[in-house]
């Protein structure tokens, strides 16, 4: 017998948290934040206290109340003894968007992960800049005085890396996840690596096949399981027919027909905003979108500025192709050509070996070991500051985003352009730095393509958005029918959706389990 169980992700777009098992031994397929639950309690300067370890996260609902936690992490108020535990032989990770495994750190650290290299690689490059504590994490020990309930860094322990099993060759990033910028120094906490191995080496009774396919982000990794004498098993995490590596998606596609069950994303079905929720899902391509910016570039007077969503390198690649084009040349962040690196590691190439790409000399009060010791070492003849962008502002594409908007101050630029080239606001949050960021550019002049405040009133004003400066890393609605009719599965469980009765609605009661939080699903 095969159950499913989602844990979490079943009626939101994010957090997915699923987990299936088969006598006795089981798999989770991501485990990713909420952020949909997060920002019901939490903001920018209300967090979750992290000195409490899962407590807030148990307290507030935000994880599974599950014995397959650090202990570590564990205060003495809280008392998960109770708590049903899994036999958990890995997590199968999709890819390295938070929303798929931004709570993964908090699990034991005897479970290991599976992902493609260029994944396994990004999560390195993550803990590197202090982003994400997945490839590696900090051992906490209580503190003293506070009877156990307070925990802090074990500053006796290393940084202690998790064990990953790659899907495709892992013999590139070797030595990235065994060594730590600053690691070097005399009174540095000291770094001790996980295993790192193929999927092959993963003992399972699972036969786990692991197909790349096309998503915002690369490394991105679709699933298919086979059990002993029970039903095959194909899990989509995130993907799309809309970019560069569309061929992959449909690998992906043809091979999920010899499976019973899909476990499928259904992003773009329901969302409230999103043009697709109301019949109006217009399938816009990467090559849609780098027609559009290119004209916008074309007619660009002075500096230009292209923003997008973080870690999207196929949307930076395509920035690139675009200065090529037009004679500019694009500056990147040093937190970019980073995380350019360790994909670079993973795939043998040097994304910065060009003489179109620039460094962005950030004027900054701290050291970061991984940009002296890393991008500054490789590319320190690529740096330049803002006086030499404010000389000619007009030969540069700076990948910035809302948060790089402070570096304007030092620029000076007298007008220019701004391209949007990221998803809508979904939530009043968003439509608030949206005004931010309107400011920002009403401040210096810029002429703004991919969106436009309505509203007579600054504070109460909403974007709007032009179609065609952004693809969407999903499969569209009409994509998503296409993909499950070719599959032609017994049994479809949506999740990362918002509008799971939509499935129902297409393909009927008999086919679609719609999953409920935390109960579990036999097959």
């Amino acid at each position: 017998m095969t159950s499913i169980t989602v844990y979490d992700g079943a009626n939101t777009i994010g957090g997915n948290k699923i987990y299936v098992e088969e006598k006795g031994e089981g798999l989770f397929l991501d485990f990713g934040m909420n952020f949909a639950k997060y920002g019901a309690y939490f903001q920018d300067f209300l967090k979750e206290r992290e000195p409490r370890g899962l407590y807030d996260l148990v307290q507030l609902g935000m994880i599974p109340k599950l014995g397959i936690y650090r202990n570590d992490l564990v205060p003495s108020d809280l008392d998960a003894s109770s708590y049903p535990r899994l036999a958990v032989k890995a997590v199968l990770l999709s890819h390295a968007h938070l929303d798929h495994c931004g709570n993964m750190h908090l699990l034991d650290r005897r479970i290991p992960v599976v992902a493609s290299s260029t994944t396994t690689s990004m999560l390195k490059a993550m803990f590197d800049l202090g982003s994400s504590e997945v490839a590696y994490i900090t051992l906490r020990s209580p503190n003293e005085g506070f009877s156990g309930l307070v925990l802090g860094a074990d500053r006796s322990e290393p940084y202690t890396g998790r064990d990953f099993y790659c899907t495709d060759c892992y013999d590139r990033i070797e030595k990235l996840m065994s060594t730590k910028p600053g690691g070097g120094a005399k009174n540095a906490k000291k770094l001790k690596p996980g295993h790192l191995g193929g999927l092959q080496d993963l003992q399972t009774k699972w036969e786990i096949s692991a197909y790349p396919v096309d998503h915002s982000l690369y490394g991105a990794t679709s699933y298919i399981l086979k059990g002993r004498d029970t039903p095959t098993i194909a899990y989509t995490g995130d993907l799309r027919l809309s970019g560069k590596s569309k061929d992959l998606t449909r690998k992906f596609i043809n091979k999920a027909s010899e499976a019973e069950i899909l476990i499928c994303e259904g992003t773009r079905v329901g969302r409230v905003g999103d043009s697709s929720s109301n019949g109006e899902d217009k399938n816009v391509t990467e090559d849609e979108v780098k027609s559009k910016c290119l004209v916008a570039t074309q007619e660009a007077k002075g500096l230009t500025i292209a923003d997008f969503a973080a870690r999207n390198f196929e949307r930076l690649d395509l920035f690139h192709e675009i200065a090529k084009k037009t004679g500019k040349q694009l500056v990147v962040t040093a937190k970019d050509a980073y995380m350019l690196n360790a994909i670079g590691c993973a795939e043998g190439t040097d994304w910065l070996d060009c003489e179109s790409i620039l460094i962005y000399h950030e004027l900054i009060g701290s050291v970061r070991k991984w940009e002296d010791e890393t991008v500054k070492v490789k590319w320190g003849e690529k740096y330049l500051g803002h006086r030499e962008i404010a000389k000619n502002p007009g030969n540069y594409i700076l990948a910035f985003s809302f948060y790089d908007m402070k570096h304007l101050l030092d620029i000076k630029p007298e007008g220019g352009t701004y391209i949007y080239s990221s998803s809508e606001a979904f939530s009043e949050e968003q439509e608030i730095d949206f005004r931010r960021l309107n400011a920002w550019l009403d401040h210096f002049g810029f002429d703004i393509f991919g969106f436009s405040m309505v509203g007579k009133d600054p504070e109460t004003a909403k974007p709007e958005f032009e179609k065609g400066y952004h693809a969407s890393g999903h499969l569209s609605q009409e994509d998503l029918i296409r993909a499950i009719e070719e599959i032609d599965p017994d049994i479809v469980i949506p999740v990362h959706t918002e509008g799971s009765g939509w499935f129902r609605k297409i393909f009927g009661e008999d086919i679609v389990i719609l999953p409920e939080e935390g109960k579990r699903i036999d097959v």
